[in-house]
């Protein structure tokens, strides 16, 4: 694990960052690389090691809340994150789709791909960038083709090729409501899920070092070298927790 001080400068550097830089960033903690590395990995290769960096970070289990599209019934529940380490990673080849008389080369969409896609405009725009990113060759019975130019049907074949090729980028939980009997599949967003997480620890953390220098004067470096369990200790002796 990090220490205090660097997970804190990765949650400040996010802090006003969207979703997918934020992604990148904690990408960046799980796997050193270089940018351009980290940007080139497939989304559910990242995905896999941010499940891995939450188990480091907060442990196995991610308690999970979910209000039931049906009957609004508020559910909870963990996600043992163990069960994304046995998923196999994607190939790294293209993949070719057949449909009708259309064929199209497509590989699989990576980090920097998603990057690109936050920075359109609208939804639509966005599924273009990453359309135009991700399809290497289209083609109408034999005739190259843009990508704009892809039928709705043939893209919604390539988005589930791509969930099929890549099955840890979108993980759905299959969750049945108690109360009406409701089933529906619930996406976990681990990215989004780590943040929110890394977030409510980053502030707690600053809350912590600001009433122990209040009480005894260290500075942020003194008391963020403290593990965590000295610093409650200290809390308590100083009535703040």
């Amino acid at each position: 694990m990090l220490p205090g001080k660097d997970l804190l400068a990765v949650w400040e550097s996010g802090a006003a960052a969207g979703d997918a830089e934020r992604a990148l960033l904690l990408h960046a903690v799980a796997r050193p690389a270089t940018v351009d590395e980290l940007l080139a990995v497939p989304v559910g290769r990242r995905d896999v090691d941010l499940f891995a960096l939450r188990r480091s970070l907060f442990g196995a289990r991610i308690p999970v809340r979910y209000a039931c599209p049906e009957c609004a019934e508020e559910l909870e529940f963990d996600f043992d994150t163990e069960a994304v380490t046995g998923m196999r990673a994607p190939d790294p080849e293209p993949i070719v789709v057949t449909s009708g008389d259309w064929t199209v080369v497509l590989r699989l969409p990576t980090s920097g791909d998603l990057l690109a896609a936050a920075r359109a405009a609208t939804a639509a725009e966005a599924r273009a960038v990453l359309l135009s990113r991700c399809v290497a060759e289209a083609k109408r019975a034999g005739k190259p083709m843009p990508s704009g130019e892809l039928p709705a049907d043939i893209q919604r074949r390539l988005t589930e090729t791509a969930a099929e090729a890549d099955p840890c980028a979108d993980i759905r939980l299959d969750v049945i409501c108690p109360e009406c009997g409701h089933r529906n599949r619930a996406e976990l967003d681990i990215a989004s899920c780590l943040w929110a997480e890394l977030d409510s620890w980053a502030r707690a953390t600053l809350l912590e070092v600001y009433q122990l220098a209040r009480a005894v004067g260290w500075s942020e470096p003194e008391i963020l070298a403290l593990s965590p369990l000295r610093r409650r200790y200290y809390l308590e002796l100083a009535g703040h927790a």
